[in-house]
């Protein structure tokens, strides 16, 4: 047995972990930054770039590469670098940079990020697209006497309470997600609030996003949200390998300027939903049809699950 914190880490970046694997997240599931759609969030994320100032993009999390590709795709001419934990991508374009990174809340130094984007990150606008929930966290539980203990977890994701969780995350629960119910759940959010403002403390960029699942603290979840992805479909949370293990994130917490749900981040920055004339087939059907796909995929933007993902802005 281990804390899920530790054991949640090693699955998914130890050396056989989860995000190192060949086939990559995407071959157990699709983000916003896949396909159609990852140029319309493309289109949306340079909205908050332009606002800014930034003429460079940073993408922590990159995957293999797909929000660069989409980034590319929608018209972004600036320096451009992907951040993950496996090497560059095959079939990356040339003039976009990649650093490998530690993996969960460790990140390369501003140095290596800096050379890799030729340009200062001061110019930049970091996004960080699906990492926090994927940053492992303390998982707690309340106990028969209303105590906040850790649960630890073995890897067939058998699960037992340990010991009581640490001062600073009691404090960051009480003031955040306070339990006090026999299994209520917390999944403390002190090691995503701490690699969130570590990124703009280090990196002190121009501007960052985080956009992910989330919650406030009106609408903390008494059960918790952790949960694995394998083959497109949730699974229990397995800390394995053989899985994705993630927990939405407790938005509110991090360090932010504005938070934004994601419906409303393509209204305002994102293209049009709206179909577009049916004149237009008859003067320029491929004007039409491609029109047509813009429209749809920014309309998979507005609609569950992502038009209800938050997007947590950060300014320098």
């Amino acid at each position: 047995m281990s804390t899920w914190a530790r054991a949640w880490h090693d699955a998914l970046y130890g050396e056989d972990g989860f995000y190192r694997r060949a086939e990559g997240p995407s071959g157990h599931f699709e983000t916003a930054t896949h396909g159609p759609v990852g140029r319309a969030l493309a289109t949306t994320l340079l909205g908050p770039a332009h606002d800014a100032g930034a003429h460079a993009v940073v993408a922590v999390g990159a995957g293999r590469g797909e929000l660069l590709h989409a980034l590319r795709d929608a018209g972004h001419g600036g320096p451009l670098v992907g951040v993950d934990v496996v090497e560059r991508p095959a079939g990356l374009d040339p003039s976009s940079g990649w650093v490998r990174s530690p993996g969960g809340a460790a990140l390369p130094s501003a140095r290596d990020v800096e050379e890799s984007l030729g340009a200062p990150l001061d110019d930049a606008l970091v996004v960080a697209h699906e990492w926090l929930d994927v940053v492992p966290c303390v998982v707690a539980q309340v106990d028969d006497e209303g105590r906040l203990r850790e649960v630890h977890v073995g890897p067939d994701g058998t699960e037992t309470l340990g010991e009581d969780v640490g001062a600073d995350d009691l404090a960051w629960a009480q003031r955040g997600w306070p339990a006090r119910e026999p299994g209520q759940r917390v999944e403390v959010g002190r090691a995503r609030d701490d690699a969130w403002s570590g990124m703009l403390d280090a990196w002190r960029p121009r501007a960052a996003v985080a956009v992910d699942y989330g919650h406030v603290r009106s609408q903390r979840p008494e059960s918790g949200t952790l949960s694995g992805y394998r083959d497109g479909a949730v699974t229990a949370p397995t800390p394995d390998g053989s899985c994705d293990v993630t927990a939405h994130v407790a938005v509110d917490s991090l360090r932010h300027d504005e938070l934004v749900m994601g419906a409303d981040a393509v209204r305002r920055w994102g293209p049009a939903a709206a179909s577009p004339e049916h004149d237009l087939a008859r003067r320029d059907p491929v004007g039409y049809l491609d029109a047509l796909a813009r429209a749809s995929a920014a309309g998979a933007l507005l609609g569950p699950p992502y038009g209800d993902f938050w997007w947590v802005v950060a300014r320098g």
